[in-house]
């Protein structure tokens, strides 16, 4: 089933429309255009797409994937449904407001794989960025020998790129698609660097409901709780499960310590045209290892890159 909110478009409710007012194969000595407008006007009704909610859609891209070794190439995928499944578990640790009305299973069953990378829905683009946040901490905890060592040394060290879009999604044959998809692809096809992007939509959903992307650094949960998007949350899990990254009061020692944001382009699809923002965090946290809770070590990443070079 789809996500919350997600249209939902069914072969068969289709093919419903066109048994009633068109023909499947039409073999006449002459050929007809027919009129078509009593077709598009049920179709057009029943997409309605002027009704279809928008979802954030997070995409995440190995950078360079192509230059390891067959070896290498053969087991990056398990290291990265590893550092995946890490992600998940860390999103519903540090940030159970905001993921609540998730499960690990949810998430994991709607992720659409491309191999070396993939893409998750959700229902904002605050919880794509922060959930490329904790995917960032993950793989720095792995760069830096702290996970599977041995493995690492084999493998290698790895960089990711990330895209996040805010558009329209369908569910249609048990898959996801929609221009939010399609654009989070684009974008990540188009970036030669190991950058975390978003399209303007995303842009103009920070500036909206927080007053921009810099605000991350000072953001409390409670500003969080206001938002429209999370109207139906439960506000009571705001007093016994606090976040790890936006606190109850403002820092910039810890959480989210540095945001920048600069528009780098455009990209351009069918004549339309989708700026595209460079986003460049840094974040601040503690992990705990899972099998010794003595074990705490503090690590500061960079999500994203400073390079602005056009796309």
């Amino acid at each position: 089933m789809p996500n919350r909110n997600i249209k939902l478009i069914e072969y068969e409710k289709i093919k419903e429309f066109l048994d009633a007012v068109d023909h499947r194969v039409v073999f006449e000595k002459t050929n007809i255009v027919p009129d078509e407008r009593d077709l598009h006007d049920l179709l057009r009704r029943y997409v309605g797409f002027s009704e279809i909610g928008r979802k954030s859609v997070l995409g995440i891209d190995i950078f360079k994937y192509s230059s390891f070794g067959s070896l290498e190439q053969a087991l990056i995928p398990f290291l990265f449904k590893t550092i995946f499944r890490m992600t998940v578990k860390l999103c519903f640790t540090n940030h159970p407001f905001l993921f609540q009305k998730y499960s690990e299973e949810d998430i994991e069953s709607k992720f659409i794989s491309t191999g070396d990378g993939g893409y998750l829905i959700f229902d904002t683009p605050l919880h794509s960025l922060v959930f490329a946040m904790n995917f960032a901490v993950i793989l720095r905890t792995y760069n830096a020998f702290h996970i599977y060592p041995k493995l690492r040394k084999i493998i290698g060290g790895m960089s990711m790129r990330y895209a996040i879009t805010w558009d329209k999604i369908y569910y249609f044959d048990k898959n996801y698609y929609g221009r939010a998809i399609i654009n989070c692809a684009r974008i990540l096809m188009k970036d030669s660097l190991n950058r975390c992007l978003i399209d303007e939509y995303a842009h103009t959903w920070f500036t909206t409901n927080i007053e921009g992307v810099e605000n991350l650094q000072i953001i409390t949960i409670q500003d969080i709780s206001n938002i429209y998007d999370f109207k139906d949350y439960d506000l009571t899990m705001l007093n016994d499960h606090p976040d790890e990254i936006f606190q109850e009061q403002s820092t910039r020692r810890y959480g989210i310590i540095n945001a920048d944001i600069l528009k780098i382009g455009k990209i351009v699809y069918k004549e339309t045209e989708l700026s595209v923002y460079n986003l460049h965090l840094q974040v601040t946290l503690n992990l705990t290892n899972d099998d010794d809770p003595t074990q705490i070590k503090t690590f500061t990443i960079s999500l994203g890159n400073l390079n602005t070079s056009g796309i």
